[in-house]
C-alpha cells in the first residue's frame, strides 16, 4: 500500500515556530492622558486627549495596544549566526507579523473592515492610501491608524531595524530585483530611510565618522521613482530625475510652486563629483486582489549622479533635474521602465512565449491559468485553445475547480450562520468570528490576509447574513492572482505567479476527489494524496503541537483533551488529486517554501472534512515559483511492496534536506 500522503499540518520548521493563535482579550479602553495648559491667569484649564487624536500619518504618539498583544514566537527576532540574506528574510517576516497583527487590532478597535457606507467624512490625509497601509476615517468617527507606519514605529522602538543608520551603496542581503509591498518594508531594512520622501540622504552628523570626514554634506543615498512628478524621464539605465518639493499632494503629480535647492535636492547635487552611488527603487502601480489601486516597489541597483540643471517644468514652475546613470557590472534590470499613473496594459496571455494552452481550467477559474513549456515540448501548431483537451488527455488529468465527492462520502450541512449584515465588522456580534478565539482570523487589506496560521480557520458560510465581500470569507473567492503552470528542468510541472502576492493571502484550494483514507489502496497512484488531519493537528496527535493559546479555540465536544486523544486515530479522509484536481496539484515541494497549508471550515463544521487551503507565508514577488513543504517523514514513506521510498529533492533551498521523503 502506498503511504505517500501530504498532510494539512505540514509546515517547515520556521513555520511551525510562528504558529500562534491569540487568546488575549483586546477590549481595553483607550488610555487617556491629561494635558495642563496655562491660560495666563491663576486658573488652569485642563483638557484630555485620547489615542483617537494620534496622527494617522505619523504613527501617533500613543498606542492602543501593549506588549501582551505581541507575545507569540512570531514576534521574536534572532538573526545571530544567520547570513545576510537570511537576516533580510527574518526582518521582513517580523515586519509582516507585526503588520498583520496591528491591522487586526486596528480593525477590531474600529469595529470595521473596509467601510461599506459611501464616502465617509474626513480629511484627504485620512483617506486610504494605495501603498499597502491603512489610513481612512471609520464610520464610527475613530481615526484608523496606518498599520505600516505603526509597524515601523514599533520595530524602531524595539531596535529591530536591520540597518538603523543610513548606509551608502548596496546593502548586503538585498539583491537587484527584490520586490517590496510597502515603503515601510524598505525603511525597516535600511534600504530607504523615509516612508514618504522620495530622496533618502545623510546629514552633517555623519561628518564625525572617519569615512565621511572629507565629504560635502548632505549626501543622497537612495531615491524612489514612483511617478509623483510629471517631469521624470526613465529609460532604465539612464534617468532624468525630478527633485523633491513643489508638487501638489492631491495625486495628479503637477507642480504648483518652484522647487528649492535644499534637503534632498542639495544632497543629490552634492553627490556629483564625490563618487557616491545612489540606490534606485522604482515604484509600480498595481492592483490588489480586491481590485483597489496600490503600488509595489523594486530595487534596481546603484546609479551615479552625473549632472543637474534647473529648468521650467511642464506646469511652468522651476524644477531641478538630476541625470543618473546606472553603474555597469550589476545584475540586469528586471524592470525596464517605471509604470506611471497613466497606467500600463500587461502583455496578453496569447503573447506568452512557448505557450501550450491559454487556460488549463477551461474557463472554470475567474482568471485564466496558462501553461508554458521551455523544456521538452514544442509549441503545438494551430489554435492554442484546441490543445487544452490534448494537454489534459496527455497527462490523464481533468481540471476541477471544486471538490469531487467519492460515492461513499457525503458532506454535512451547516444549519445556521451569523446574523451580520454587509461585512462582519463587530467581533462580539459575529457567531462565526468567535469560533476563531478572540479575533477575526483575517485583516481586510489586499482583499483579505490571514494574520497567522491556526489549527483550523472558521469562516462565515452560505447561511450567514454577511455579504460575499466579508473578510471572513476570504478563502471562498477563488483564485485572485495570475498563476501560470510551467515546465521545470528537474521537478516536472510547477506553478509560478505573475502577480505580487502579499504574506497571508489565500492563493488556492487543494481540490480533487474527497475520499476515505481507507480507500487509498484502491487508487493507482498516491503521489497526489492529501490527508485531512485538522483534528489531529488541533490536539497534537500525529501532527504539530500547538501553542497553549490554541486552547481557547472552540472544540468539537466537551471531553477532556486526554480523552479526545484516545478517541482520535488516523485521519479518516483525504483528497486524491491524481486524475481530478486544480492548479494546486502542480505546486512543487520545497524545504523552504513560500506557501503554507491551512485547514478551513465554512459550509460545515466537521474538522475531519475541512477544506485544504494554501496561503502565502511571505511576500511572493512576480515570476516566483510557488512551493510548500509536503511534510513527508524521512524514511517513513513506503511503496506498494512495503519498501522505504526515496524521492530526491531538487528545491535548491539553502538548507535543502536533500530528500522529499
Amino acid at each position: 500500500m502506498y503511504s505517500l500522503e501530504r498532510r494539512t499540518s505540514s509546515r517547515t520548521r520556521t513555520q511551525r515556530k510562528t504558529i500562534y493563535d491569540e487568546a488575549i482579550s483586546l477590549d481595553k479602553k483607550k488610555r487617556k492622558r491629561k494635558v495642563t495648559t496655562s491660560s495666563g491667569s491663576s486658573n488652569d484649564r485642563k483638557r484630555s486627549t485620547t489615542t483617537k487624536s494620534a496622527t494617522a500619518t505619523n504613527g501617533g504618539e500613543e498606542d492602543y495596544f501593549g506588549e501582551e498583544d505581541f507575545t507569540g514566537p512570531e514576534y521574536k527576532l534572532d538573526i545571530s549566526n544567520k547570513n545576510e540574506k537570511e537576516k533580510v528574510k527574518e526582518t521582513l517576516r517580523l515586519y509582516n507579523a507585526y503588520y498583520l497583527r496591528i491591522a487586526q487590532l486596528e480593525e477590531k478597535r474600529c469595529g470595521r473592515a473596509p467601510k461599506d457606507a459611501p464616502n465617509s467624512k474626513g480629511s484627504k490625509s485620512q483617506q486610504k492610501k494605495g501603498n499597502g497601509g491603512e489610513s481612512s476615517a471609520a464610520a464610527s468617527g475613530k481615526t484608523v491608524m496606518r498599520a505600516d507606519l505603526k509597524t515601523s514605529k514599533m520595530m524602531k522602538l524595539k531596535n529591530t531595524f536591520l540597518h538603523p543608520q543610513n548606509l551608502i551603496g548596496a546593502l548586503p542581503g538585498i539583491d537587484v530585483g527584490d520586490h517590496f509591498l510597502t515603503r515601510c518594508e524598505m525603511v525597516v531594512l535600511g534600504l530607504h530611510d523615509h516612508w514618504m520622501n522620495g530622496i533618502g540622504y545623510i546629514s552633517k552628523s555623519y561628518k564625525e565618522k572617519e569615512r565621511y570626514r572629507n565629504c560635502r554634506f548632505p549626501l543622497a543615498v537612495s531615491i524612489v521613482i514612483s511617478g509623483k512628478y510629471e517631469d521624470n524621464m526613465d529609460n532604465g539605465d539612464d534617468i532624468h530625475y525630478t527633485g523633491q518639493g513643489g508638487n501638489n499632494t492631491k495625486g495628479d503629480c503637477r507642480q504648483n510652486r518652484p522647487q528649492e535647492m535644499q534637503r534632498g535636492n542639495l544632497a543629490l547635487q552634492n553627490n556629483i563629483g564625490q563618487d557616491v552611488p545612489v540606490r534606485v527603487i522604482r515604484g509600480h502601480q498595481s492592483k490588489s486582489s480586491d481590485g483597489k489601486p496600490g503600488r509595489t516597489y523594486t530595487y534596481d541597483g546603484l546609479y551615479k549622479v552625473i549632472g543637474s540643471w534647473p529648468e521650467k517644468g511642464a506646469s511652468g514652475f522651476t524644477v531641478y533635474k538630476f541625470h543618473l546613470k546606472r553603474i555597469q557590472g550589476q545584475t540586469p534590470l528586471t524592470t525596464k521602465q517605471v509604470t506611471y499613473c497613466r497606467g500600463h496594459v500587461p502583455k496578453g496571455i496569447s503573447e506568452l512565449p512557448r505557450l501550450v494552452c491559454e487556460d488549463i481550467s477551461e474557463g472554470q477559474e475567474a482568471i485564466p491559468i496558462p501553461v508554458t513549456n521551455f523544456i521538452d515540448l514544442e509549441k503545438p501548431t494551430g489554435k492554442i485553445r484546441n490543445h487544452i483537451t490534448w494537454l489534459l488527455h496527455v497527462y490523464s488529468f481533468k481540471y476541477s475547480k471544486s471538490m469531487v465527492l467519492a460515492e461513499n462520502v457525503k458532506l454535512p450541512v451547516r444549519t445556521s450562520g451569523c446574523t451580520c449584515k454587509g461585512k462582519c465588522t463587530d467581533y462580539d456580534a459575529c457567531a462565526c468570528g468567535k469560533l476563531n478565539g478572540n479575533d477575526f482570523p483575517y485583516v481586510s487589506s489586499n482583499g483579505g490576509r490571514l494574520v497567522n496560521a491556526k489549527s483550523v480557520v472558521y469562516e462565515c458560510g452560505p447561511l450567514c447574513g454577511c455579504g460575499s465581500d466579508s473578510a471572513n470569507k476570504s478563502s471562498q473567492r477563488g483564485i485572485k492572482y495570475q498563476l501560470e503552470v510551467f515546465r521545470t528542468p528537474a521537478k516536472g510541472w510547477g506553478v509560478k505567479t505573475q502577480d505580487f502576492i502579499p504574506a497571508g493571502a489565500p492563493v488556492c484550494e487543494y481540490t480533487g476527489v474527497l475520499m476515505r483514507a481507507k480507500d487509498i489502496k484502491k487508487t493507482d497512484d498516491a503521489d497526489y494524496m492529501f490527508l485531512i488531519d485538522a483534528l489531529q493537528t488541533m490536539y497534537g496527535v500525529g501532527g504539530r503541537e500547538l501553542e497553549s493559546s490554541d486552547s481557547d479555540e472552540e472544540k468539537p465536544d466537551s471531553d477532556s483533551d486526554d480523552q479526545k486523544k484516545l478517541k482520535i486515530k488516523a485521519p479518516e479522509f483525504c483528497i486524491d488529486a491524481c486524475k481530478i484536481g486544480n492548479v494546486a496539484r502542480f505546486i512543487n515541494h520545497s524545504c523552504n517554501g513560500n506557501l503554507y497549508v491551512q485547514s478551513v471550515l465554512s459550509s460545515h463544521e466537521d474538522v475531519k472534512l475541512a477544506r485544504v487551503m494554501l496561503y502565502a507565508s511571505k511576500n511572493i514577488p512576480p515570476m516566483k515559483e510557488l512551493t510548500y513543504d509536503y511534510g513527508y517523514p524521512l524514511n517513513g514513506v513506503l511503496d506498494a511492496d512495503g519498501n522505504i521510498r526515496v524521492i530526491k529533492c531538487h528545491c535548491g533551498a539553502a538548507k535543502c534536506r536533500g530528500r522529499v521523503c
